[in-house]
């Protein structure tokens, strides 16, 4: 059984950053591409940025390229995602999600709410 748990979420001015995190818990850590999907009030759940589990090479939605980076560390078992220069409009619950690869979510964690004020 796989478990997620995200953090870093909260309440930032536009322009500003935030770091989440994601601790993965159970199974084998690098079998998994890891994954942020975010749900803004109102929309479907879209993707945000993944990174492979063997080539860490990353992918990226384009309304957060150059803003967002995503990374791994697999001695840890945990996952990254660095926003910068946030816009209202990034607003929405953040998941991490392990798949068989990017842009897949086999697991969720429950999300973690990210504000951004005007």
């Amino acid at each position: 059984q796989v478990q997620l748990t995200e953090s870093g979420g909260g309440l930032v001015q536009a322009g500003g950053s935030l770091r989440l995190s994601c601790e993965f818990f159970g199974r084998t850590f690098g079998s998994y591409a890891m994954n942020w999907f975010r749900q803004a009030p109102g929309k479907e759940r879209e993707f945000v940025a993944g990174v492979e589990w063997r080539t860490t090479d990353t992918t990226y939605a384009n309304s957060v390229k150059g803003r967002f980076t995503i990374s791994r560390d697999n001695t840890k078992n945990m996952v990254f995602l660095q926003m910068n220069s946030l816009k209202p409009d990034d607003t929405a619950v953040y998941y991490c999600a392990a798949g068989l690869r990017v842009n897949r979510g086999d697991y969720w964690g429950r999300g973690t709410q990210v504000t951004v004020s005007a």
